[in-house]
């Protein structure tokens, strides 16, 4: 039987390592690759498509939740779980949402993520145990959360304004014309009823496009 090919994703390279040399002692997984953000995790399910995507949820260019939709649309058949450090409720719905079938916490026993893995694979969802209470009494009211009320190209516009990207490095990373992101970014700030990059930033920090 072939290996199943996992592709971990995270912003911090230490984790990542941590995460491979667990998943290296088992003999039916293989890492075939590593990326750093979102957009990168993207282009490496396009380049290398794995079978499973271990994807931390807040990350710089483009988070979790937008980069687990976008990998879903190129492959439909791919296993995400999620990785979080906090484990708040209304991003792992959001996750759910994007079309992950799992959900870990970076506190977790280091042998879960193995388990979550293989409980995927099977074809069922795998979610913390701490959490799972809380995701079956979620009663869907996110009327107010940036993955409503934005459209996708619009919460990435937001997170690389709140990351410091001036609008000719946003053009360049989205591949559109610099008029096309200055109209992101006036619509933007029409549709959240603020003036300010400071505001916007503030914004995409609360709800979780960035950590910054």
């Amino acid at each position: 039987m072939d290996a199943t090919k996992v592709l971990l994703v995270d912003d911090h390279e230490i984790i990542r390592t941590g995460l491979r040399t667990l998943l290296q002692r088992e003999g039916d997984l293989v890492v075939v690759g590593e990326a750093p953000d979102g957009r990168a995790a993207v282009e490496q399910v396009r380049e290398l498509s794995p079978d499973v995507v271990v994807m931390d949820l807040t990350m710089p260019h483009l988070n979790g939740i937008d980069a687990t939709r976008q990998a879903m649309a190129f492959k439909p058949s791919l296993k995400v779980i999620g990785l979080s450090a906090s484990g708040d409720d209304r991003i792992v719905v959001e996750m759910l949402r994007a079309g992950a079938v799992g959900h870990v916490n970076k506190t977790a026993a280091a042998g879960e993520l193995v388990n979550a893995i293989r409980t995927v694979l099977k074809g069922s969802f795998y979610f913390s145990p701490d959490i799972v209470s809380r995701i079956a009494a979620d009663n869907g009211d996110h009327a107010h959360s940036a993955f409503d009320r934005l459209s996708p190209r619009e919460r990435e516009v937001l997170q690389l304004i709140a990351e410091g990207k001036a609008t000719k490095e946003v053009a360049a990373m989205l591949r559109v014309s610099i008029k096309t992101a200055e109209t992101h970014r006036r619509n933007l700030m029409d549709k959240l009823h603020v003036d300010s990059v400071a505001e916007l930033t503030k914004y995409a920090i609360r709800e979780g496009l960035t950590g910054v």
